[in-house]
């Protein structure tokens, strides 16, 4: 019971503050470890829960025709490739070495999720199909891995990779990156519920409480979002630091 009284008010305010500015999954992934959750529990459960979440924003931005299926099919299947090995690593890796690199990845992620992103909405010259198409399989495989290894952070990841080095356009970028993160989810997830890492009814309980989260969030009109979620995040950030520091 501790545990839910811990993780599902915070997964609540990740899907609120996801809703809003982005960045939710580094209050969701921090709030099973605040809880006790075993590290390699945490990377399946987490992903359980945020599971019906990638599933709505995917099909949100597939019925809206967002979603270049020729493009994203490939670059989903490597995905989930690399979120399978990426979690298979992540199960052969001691849990006090994943805790000891959270410490690391973290404030880098942080940083990428939380500084102010402007994403160019002028056209480009698109880059020819099967240069997109390779450059897209690597950068899912790659990123698809992370998602499985450890995750928070992968939709920006995704976004910055399609709208940076492959030069697409905002709204296709978004709507490729949902897809591709779908995709590694399942991926990752299989992986660690076969393997018995998954507790079904915290993730199905939080996940319920990360959807309403993002309900109420997205009712609002927020201006300057990220001046909310900021202060949010870091106050996540160092509570898992001291959970961390204290043993």
């Amino acid at each position: 019971m501790e545990q839910f009284l811990i993780v599902c008010p915070l997964v609540f305010l990740a899907g609120f503050v996801d809703s809003i500015a982005g960045g939710g999954g580094l209050i969701s992934f921090p709030a099973y470890l605040l809880a006790g959750v075993p590290v390699h529990v945490i990377l399946g459960t987490s992903k359980l829960s945020s599971f019906p979440g990638s599933i709505v924003a995917a099909a949100r931005f597939g019925k809206s025709g967002f979603i270049r299926w020729k493009l994203a099919v490939p670059c989903g299947i490597l995905a989930a490739a690399g979120a399978f090995a990426g979690a298979k690593i992540a199960l052969g890796v001691e849990e006090t070495i994943i805790k000891s690199l959270m410490i690391v990845v973290l404030p880098i992620v942080a940083f990428y999720v939380l500084r102010g992103k402007k994403t160019d909405e002028k056209e480009t010259e698109e880059l020819p199909f099967k240069t997109l198409l390779i450059l897209g399989a690597a950068v899912s495989l790659v990123i698809g891995m992370y998602d499985g290894f450890y995750g928070p952070g992968t939709g920006t990841f995704l976004i910055l990779a399609f709208t940076g080095l492959l030069k697409m356009g905002t709204r296709d970028a978004a709507g490729i990156s949902k897809f591709v993160n779908l995709a590694a989810d399942i991926g990752a997830l299989l992986t660690f519920g076969a393997s018995g890492k998954v507790n079904v009814v915290l993730g199905v309980v939080a996940a319920l409480f990360c959807m309403a989260g993002s309900y109420f969030g997205s009712g609002l009109v927020v201006n300057n979002g990220q001046k909310v979620v900021r202060p949010v995040i870091l106050t996540v950030l160092a509570l898992l630091f001291v959970r961390v520091l204290a043993g």
